[in-house]
């Protein structure tokens, strides 16, 4: 059945009206309520197992350099996140990840995943814009930041209201099965629909700038190399879609905004 998107939106509303009765939670540091239907341990469990089948179907580098590179920076990222939100009484939020990392060998892919639960993966075609350690943090702890803030989470509570009429997710898994994998790799960040769906995403990108970058200062990159990573991406990125039609912020808004919270980042690097 096609739903149109007027009614998919009425349908968002509708639904929406009864999340005093759902599950609702707060991203660290931005403080922002967030829809949460999906419990942490499925969310866990099915990042773990999507992480697996994707690293039997891809290619893992053996460049031990830049291997241990990827590890490295994963490491002391993922460390200084669990002491981050321990000492600031969310430890119970990653008390449950187990933090792997993968540099997979595609250099025509200029990307990096981190999946619920902590499971890390670098494409090697975005060192070129990384170009060094600080760089790759940059990255490293953006797509942390998607992960700590349960933005697989919320988006795929959102599919699930959307798409699949409120279902559970154990129950939409049972009966939709081909369909309800869609959704989660949608939920990933794989793809996004222009509508309903879009302002979040774009919401969740800049939600995780602003937290990754408190994220890497904290780990003792400097978070100012944020901004001329982002201006390479921009080199790169000639001839992007608009920004009404795209799942991340302009780089022009993007850099913006990476200034603007340069400061509160910096805070945090100076420790």
């Amino acid at each position: 059945m096609i739903t149109t998107l007027s009614g998919r939106v009425r349908l968002a509303a509708a639904l929406a009206l009864g999340l005093a009765l759902c599950g609702c939670a707060t991203v660290p540091i931005t403080g922002r309520s967030q829809l949460s239907l999906v419990s942490e341990s499925e969310l866990i469990a099915l990042g773990a197992d999507d992480y697996q089948q994707l690293m039997s179907s891809v290619r893992v580098s053996r460049d031990q350099a830049k291997t241990r590179l990827v590890t490295e920076v994963g490491t002391k990222i993922a460390q200084s996140t669990v002491q981050f939100m321990k000492a600031n009484g969310l430890g119970r939020m990653v008390a449950n990840y187990k933090w792997e990392f993968a540099l997979i060998e595609d250099d025509s892919v200029v990307n990096a995943f981190c999946m619920p639960g902590g499971k890390i993966g670098v494409y090697t075609g975005i060192l070129p814009v990384t170009q060094n350690a600080t760089g790759l943090a940059v990255v490293v702890s953006h797509e942390v930041a998607h992960a700590v803030a349960n933005h697989s989470g919320e988006r795929m509570s959102q599919l699930l209201l959307t798409q699949l009429g409120g279902a559970a997710l154990s129950q939409a898994i049972q009966q939709k099965p081909s369909e309800t994998q869609e959704l989660l790799m949608l939920a990933y960040g794989v793809g996004a629909n222009v509508g309903v769906l879009l302002p979040f995403s774009r919401q969740h990108e800049s939600e995780a700038d602003r937290i990754g970058l408190i994220l890497m200062a904290q780990a003792g990159y400097n978070p100012e190399a944020a901004v001329p990573f982002w201006q390479r991406m921009a080199a790169r990125g000639q001839g992007a879609p608009p920004e009404f039609l795209s799942t991340h912020p302009s780089h022009a808004t993007r850099i913006d905004d990476l200034n603007k919270w340069m400061p509160e980042a910096l805070g945090y690097y100076a420790r």
